[in-house]
């Protein structure tokens, strides 16, 4: 009888080619929602333009309560509404800077300028805002660049399941940071995802607040893992969970939460964004408590950059140890996702 083949590692090839690139934005960051922004940071009757992935987005929070997404773009000549610049801004009707065509937040057309003039007749329903998936989760918003997404509880499936009391409270930001990683966003991601390395890079950092290997705890759902440690009270547990497709969420048994994502620029570099969030009483402290976080991604900035030199031609990945199984986890979701083209032979192998 045949064994099991070994567990292994994603190719090299898949994080130096082009074409893989191309495919992953086409075919894995459409499957999936994404955090842009925290709900506390757009009010009722306020807007918020954004970029996603070189897409630019405009953020919508009408007063009937519901946040909306749309490409932040006129229908008649693609000119921006606002701009990422701006922030979240009061307003109550869209105006395009460039022909003046008006919009309510919900995306309908309410007039355009010299309605009668038009070459054809105009139908003023016939040109409303492009709209995107938008949902408001563990008090982040996500949007959905694709039409058909995995639905976004099943994207948190494990994080609902093991937490949801805890990403129900209303949270508010205390603090954002975000930087450039030279790093193919795959290394961070998978660096993320490495329980292997903590207590060896970080032993004064992220251990000490992790606690003991020999207390880690692995957890799996479909979509979604899980590290849980011990917290400081013996009592309640630490939760770092991996999400497709280049997310982290962290709660901490006092009410804080963590959002890191890598997204990615090139073949090289990726931008990271880190969300911290937590209770009313805890806003003062924003920015001692990601000095904390920033303290040990610092760390792996060093880890990560020094693993994309070492990417070149003619590495290969040596053997899975089992503090990297959340790793293989989210790389196997990956293949899955590209496996038409993997196996047409269309991708490097």
């Amino acid at each position: 009888m045949d064994s099991a083949p070994a567990a292994a590692f994603l190719p090299p090839e898949l994080y130096r080619s082009e074409a893989v690139a191309a495919l992953e934005r086409q075919h894995v960051a459409t499957r999936f929602w994404h955090p842009v922004a925290a709900a506390a940071d757009l009010p009722p009757g306020h807007v918020r333009a954004l970029e996603l992935l070189g897409l630019p987005v405009l953020l919508c929070h009408d007063s009937d309560g519901l946040v909306r997404a749309f490409r932040n773009r006129c229908p008649h000549r693609a000119v921006a509404f606002h701009e990422p610049t701006e922030g979240s801004v009061a307003c109550r009707r869209l105006v395009c800077p460039y022909h003046g065509w008006t919009y309510d937040l919900g995306g309908t057309l309410l007039a355009a300028a010299r309605e009668a003039e038009f070459v054809d007749p105009f139908d003023r329903g016939a040109w409303p805002l492009e709209a995107l998936g938008c949902q408001v989760r563990a008090s982040l918003i996500w949007v959905a660049l694709g039409a058909d997404p995995i639905p976004l509880d099943d994207q948190l499936d494990l994080p609902l399941q093991e937490a949801a009391k805890a990403l129900s409270q209303p949270l508010v930001p205390l603090a954002f940071h975000r930087q450039t990683l030279a790093c193919n966003w795959k290394i961070a991601h998978d660096n993320t995802l490495d329980d292997y390395h903590v207590a060896i890079a970080h032993p004064t950092t992220l251990h000490r607040m992790q606690g003991p290997v020999r207390h880690y705890s692995h957890r799996f759902g479909t979509w979604a893992n899980l590290l849980a440690t011990p917290w400081q009270d013996g009592e309640t547990e630490f939760l770092t969970f991996g999400l497709p497709p280049w997310n982290h969420l962290l709660l901490w048994p006092d009410g804080r939460l963590a959002l890191i994502q890598f997204l990615p620029e090139n073949l090289t570099s990726c931008t990271m964004q880190v969300w911290l969030l937590g209770p009313e009483a805890r806003k003062g402290e924003g920015g001692v408590l990601m000095a904390e976080m920033v303290s040990f991604l610092a760390e792996d900035r060093v880890l990560v950059e020094s693993a994309q030199r070492g990417y070149g031609e003619g590495f290969r990945t040596g053997p899975p140890h089992r503090l990297e199984a959340r790793i293989l986890h989210q790389q196997a979701i990956y293949a899955a996702l590209l496996e038409p083209w993997y196996a047409s032979g269309r991708m490097p192998r």
